[in-house]
């Protein structure tokens, strides 16, 4: 790493740490932090050498990357070492890690809280549980919607919504009185 910036050690040094923190490794966080911020794509041997990497656990932590989508593979004529990239964008980098998170850990929850609420309850207790479940089922298919619709929106009309923060609270209350105003039903 002595071969990179204090700016870009920094970044790619915070990534490692933060890794283990979104269950992903060190060497993953810090290799997907090198080739984000590389001006060009690198190719393994390049990461290796300026991470002080072995060329095994790179490969591995690009085979994990490629696997959450977070890095593109780049052929160039005449060479024929495979590249990566990142995204530059990071409302695109965002926005998978946000649909990765959902196909890998809330999917298979929403799909075992629907099995569940099939069930019969057995006892009281049985039925606690599953009003409980139904009641976090219900929420999470509340949040999938929503997340879908605002996938949807482009990053400068998600940018505005965001920077909305509470507002948004005082806009739905306008709306309400409108509607009790004009006689409108929700």
């Amino acid at each position: 790493m002595n071969q990179l910036s204090p700016l870009v050690r920094s970044f790619v040094g915070h990534f490692g740490e933060m890794g283990s923190r979104w269950g992903i490794n060190r060497t993953v966080g810090q290799i997907y932090a090198l080739i984000y911020v590389a001006p060009e794509p690198l190719h393994a041997d390049a990461i290796a050498e300026r991470l002080e990497f072995s060329r095994s656990n790179v490969s591995m932590g690009l085979k994990e990357l490629q696997a959450w989508r977070l890095v593109r593979l780049r052929h160039f004529s005449g060479d024929r070492r495979e590249y990566f990239e990142a995204p530059g964008d990071a409302w695109e980098v965002f926005r998978t890690l946000a649909e990765e998170r959902r196909r890998r850990e809330i999917e298979p929850t929403l799909s075992m809280l629907r099995n569940a609420l099939l069930e019969e309850p057995a006892d009281a207790a049985d039925r606690i549980a599953l009003d409980r479940m139904r009641g976090m089922h219900d929420l999470i298919e509340l949040m999938t919607t929503w997340f879908d619709e605002v996938q949807r929106l482009d990053a400068a009309t998600l940018s505005r919504l965001m920077k909305m923060g509470s507002k948004v609270q005082r806009l739905l209350e306008l709306g309400d009185k409108v509607k009790s105003a004009t006689g409108v039903k929700r």
